[in-house]
């Protein structure tokens, strides 16, 4: 077990929470029948946003934390909450999105917000460096971790996040390219039957 407390709240409480917030968001958007709603433009932005909050999720698991790895936290943040915004304005044009739906939406935004922090208090020199202050140069470089997390621990969290967050939202997107295959087909039969009572 990890003696510094910031490692161990993001470790076995932020992360599990970032796996429950994403499969409930998953199971809201199959309630409401996002497939043949907002169909697959939705879910191809659920996948961008899972890719901004994993990968430095992954980077900061694998590497050692400095200020490139915190600078691309803050940036990715950022972008991300962007892109939530894109989203939900995206979404609510064409389905509902539920008042449990939205309360799930600020864990999802919240979540990466108390990663970061909570990486930035264990790396307080490194942010400080990141805007040239404190008393060490900002470095800028991947380097593997020098004390490693338990590579268990890393496997486990990486696959949890291909199954449970990546591995959904495909599923989620290909319902949505079936639907819409077979929407236009739909719509090409309607147009040649009604061109051959013509």
């Amino acid at each position: 077990m990890h003696t510094d407390p910031l490692l161990t709240m993001l470790l076995y409480f932020v992360i599990p929470l970032w796996f429950v917030a994403g499969i409930a968001d998953w199971f809201c958007h199959r309630a409401s029948d996002i497939e043949h709603t907002t169909g697959a433009k939705e879910s191809l932005i659920h996948l961008l946003m899972f890719v901004q909050v994993g990968l430095p999720l992954a980077a900061a698991l694998i590497f050692e934390v400095n200020a490139l790895i915190i600078g691309l936290i803050i940036v990715l943040f950022f972008v991300h909450e962007a892109t939530a915004l894109w989203d939900v304005s995206y979404a609510v044009t064409g389905r509902r999105v539920s008042p449990i739906e939205q309360h799930v939406h600020s864990f999802l935004e919240m979540i990466p917000l108390a990663a970061g922090l909570l990486i930035i208090g264990m790396h307080w020199s490194q942010f400080l460096a990141l805007f040239g202050a404190g008393s060490e140069p900002a470095r800028f470089t991947l380097e593997l971790k020098q004390n490693p997390l338990p590579w268990q621990y890393v496997v486990t969290v990486l696959g949890a996040a291909a199954l449970i967050e990546f591995a959904p939202y495909v599923e989620e997107l290909l319902r949505g390219l079936r639907a819409g295959t077979l929407s236009a087909a739909r719509r090409a039969q309607g147009y040649s039957q009604g061109a051959s009572r013509r």
